[in-house]
């Protein structure tokens, strides 16, 4: 019996738990692509699966709803995998290990996967039930959502008959989503030249951070681990302390804010007073600014031997300590029409270097086009200005907020009577597929929900179990519903 099997709904969280069994990062779904074809095979399902690994799975309407319209079941296979220092698991290759923790599931030591893989879930438990209701139902699965919405930016849409469509990919139950922003990767390349340096290695840890979701909790004033290093170089400088950079990593992926990052440097003298002072200095400033927001973050010094070695030369280590320092991350505007939302922002989510490079990589999100174009202008002027250039990639566009939704009302009414009271109607400033299919499908009509998720692309991401339960109701009933 699986660790979930206690649970209800027993059928979501049976499929739940076999999709915590199959290594589903982005990038690396093929085989939970496959187990939906499978599935669908199993259940005499009508299936395509494309060379990316989207798959469709058609399901007939049961009796007595043949003439309603049909519905468009939508979620992502990809999960954001991330883990605590601790874990040894390798979330491309390892299933994840599902664990219940009060009125939760959580899993040991990394992400759980609940984004987006309650979606599938509902989906297959849906299509497996005798005795749901509903119209004839398209349920489409796509990969590489975490990354850019790529799965859906390539999939073809064009035997898809209906028009009304439930995209799970909310966290927030009693939240109705009905528009979201825009959004592009962007990678920033700074040419680094090396030359002998001897001295003492000492690794810089920055750590302790609550990271999170980039478009989400963009917004919550926590710092990112990477651009923290800027402060520390910049501290370093103005201490009078000489060094030159060896090595340099920081984040996991571009829309989780990073939470960890290093930075070893070569010190010519060693740790000097100026080092313990910069130290002090930076432990005094981030609790200053963060010490709310993120109280727990620490800078540690680890010594790692003496002698000679590859470093950056003065102009590179100084062209990276600027970039770090000078490349715009968080909330850049917030929304003059819409109270509380975000409307552009940037993330930066990783940073790594090698023997030619250091590269940043950023998630820009805007629900402005415009603001969009002129931020990512921004990035690649001020690369440029520091020597190095910019590619852009995964485009997606906004999901526009409808003032007329007939599945919107639908979604309203049917939340009225389960729960008595008004849901909130809101668009978001994370990216949602309902953009892309939007663009893709005359006509079709949108919205997203889904069950509470709790520090979701963390390892400290959790599944409210009532409230999967109660959206499972809810999802059934939006399927019975008649118009």
């Amino acid at each position: 019996m699986g660790v979930l099997s206690n649970l209800e709904p027993a059928s979501v969280f049976y499929y739940f738990e076999e999709i915590c069994s199959i290594p589903h990062t982005s990038h690396h779904e093929k085989a939970l692509s496959d187990y939906c074809v499978q599935f669908a095979k199993a259940h005499g399902l009508a299936c395509r699966q494309d060379e990316m690994g989207n798959v469709l799975i058609k399901a007939p309407a049961t009796p007595g709803y043949e003439k309603e319209p049909g519905l468009i079941l939508q979620g992502h296979l990809d999960m954001v995998g991330d883990k605590t220092a601790d874990c040894p698991l390798d979330l491309e290759k390892d299933a994840i290990h599902p664990v219940v923790d009060g009125g939760y599931v959580c899993a040991e030591g990394t992400t759980l996967g609940g984004d987006d893989g309650i979606a599938v879930a509902y989906a297959l438990a849906v299509l497996d039930a005798k005795d749901i209701p509903h119209p004839a139902l398209e349920v489409v699965l796509t990969v590489c959502e975490e990354v850019g919405l790529l799965g859906a930016s390539a999939m073809d849409f064009s035997d898809l008959e209906g028009r009304l469509l439930l995209n799970i990919d909310s966290e927030e139950e009693g939240v109705l989503t009905a528009g979201c922003a825009g959004g592009r990767r962007v990678e920033c390349h700074l040419p680094i030249t090396r030359a002998a340096v001897t001295g003492t290695a000492v690794k810089a840890d920055i750590a302790g951070l609550v990271g999170g979701h980039s478009g989400t909790e963009i917004h919550k004033g926590r710092a990112n681990a990477i651009a923290l290093l800027g402060r520390w170089l910049t501290l370093l400088t103005e201490n009078g302390v000489d060094y030159a950079a060896l090595a340099l990593s920081g984040g996991a992926k571009e829309n989780v804010i990073p939470k960890e990052s290093s930075i070893t440097l070569v010190l010519p003298a060693g740790i000097t007073e100026g080092v313990h002072t910069a130290a002090a200095q930076f432990a005094a400033q981030v609790q200053a600014e963060y010490g709310t927001a993120d109280p727990a973050i620490c800078l540690q010094l680890t010594e790692q031997g003496c002698g000679a070695f590859s470093a950056l030369d003065a102009d590179s280590t100084q062209r990276l300590r600027k970039a770090l320092l000078l490349m715009p991350w968080g909330v850049q505007a917030m929304s003059m029409d819409v109270p509380g939302l975000v409307e552009t922002s940037l993330n930066l989510g990783v940073a790594e270097m090698d023997e030619q490079e250091a590269i940043l990589r950023f998630s820009l999100r805007s629900s402005v086009p415009s603001a969009k174009e002129l931020l990512s202008c921004k990035l690649q002027t001020l690369t440029e200005l520091l020597g190095g250039s910019v590619r852009f990639h995964g485009d997606y566009p906004a999901w526009t907020y409808a003032r007329k939704s007939a599945l919107r009302d639908r979604c309203v009414a049917v939340y009225e009577a389960q729960y008595g009271a008004k849901p909130q109607i809101v668009a978001i400033h994370a990216g949602l597929e309902c953009g892309i299919l939007s663009g893709k499908i005359d006509g079709l009509d949108c919205i997203s929900f889904g069950p509470n998720l709790l520090h979701v692309h963390t390892p400290n991401e959790r599944a409210d179990i009532a409230s999967v339960a109660r959206v499972w109701e809810y999802l059934k009933t939006i399927l019975a519903y008649k118009a």
